[in-house]
């Protein structure tokens, strides 16, 4: 079972010898860091200086949510990534679901290192978002898909309800972030499970397309759903990504795909719940 929710941001220092590494990490839409802690506790482990902050409107109500724009979200992840630039050698971004999103906007106006990314989202299926704009006077939250987690006795944190005008912002967010993804050069490991309740391969099918100048290595997780840094191969994700994080220092190239993963993740349809 998880212990109680922790809602607070996450930081730490540097630690060991060698290149100074910093890494900015992101929750997801109506998440908080508390579904990443153990992320960030494991790259703080390897030596890294971790900041994850608690981007506005979350880890409160979806009220508070409510009332936030995703300009505000991204200001407090890009706060964060400047904070580390300032004394760090290499700062790698990284994020889960609108994190994974967040994360690609911090590569794509920021010199980043590297990009990690876990069931990013860029795409919302739901046919009802082109009219979240207008939904929004007339309906002020929907239920919300949370605890996608195959792993029993977790808990993400998640709000109970999704307030349809930050849905509203989240359209936006993702529009405007798949229209810079082609000034992303840093390389980007994605880490995607095979089953996703929340998040699509539309999404993957996006971020494919708008890499045009970035190395993508894709990652299949087996055995979790979309909250894959609380499910059963979260400790893929930390060793993975720290190894992916010093291979990008260390000048070694951290491209990992193949010709059947390429094709699997084309041929392989969305499992919706």
């Amino acid at each position: 079972m998880t212990s109680s929710l922790d809602h607070s941001p996450f930081s730490s220092g540097c630690t060991g010898g060698g290149p100074r590494i910093g890494v900015v990490l992101s929750h997801g839409f109506t998440g908080s860091p508390h579904g990443l802690r153990a992320w960030a506790q494991a790259l703080a482990g390897a030596g890294f200086a971790v900041r994850m902050p608690l981007l506005p409107g979350h880890g409160t109500s979806w009220q508070e949510l409510a009332r936030t724009r995703w300009q505000q979200w991204h200001g407090a992840l890009d706060d964060a990534y400047l904070e580390l630039d300032a004394s760090c050698d290499y700062v790698f971004s990284a994020g889960l679901s609108m994190g994974g999103a967040l994360a690609l906007r911090i590569a794509a106006t920021r010199p980043v290192a590297g990009v990690v990314l876990v069931n990013p989202g860029l795409v919302i299926d739901d046919p009802r978002a082109p009219l979240a704009g207008i939904l929004k006077l007339v309906m002020k939250s929907t239920p919300a898909i949370g605890n996608d987690i195959l792993k029993e006795g977790m808990d993400e944190g998640a709000y109970s309800r999704t307030p349809v005008a930050a849905a509203h912002e989240l359209n936006k967010l993702f529009k405007d972030t798949i229209r810079i993804l082609p000034r992303v050069t840093a390389p980007v490991r994605v880490y995607r499970s095979t089953i996703d309740h929340v998040v699509s391969d539309s999404s993957i099918h996006a971020l494919r397309r708008g890499l045009t100048h970035a190395p993508l290595d894709l990652v299949r997780l087996e055995n979790s759903y979309h909250v894959a840094t609380l499910d059963n191969d979260a400790d893929q994700i930390f060793q993975g990504s720290v190894e992916f994080i010093r291979a990008v220092v260390s000048g070694v190239n951290p491209e990992r795909p193949t010709a059947s993963a390429a094709s699997t993740l084309e041929a392989t349809p969305h499992e919706q719940a």
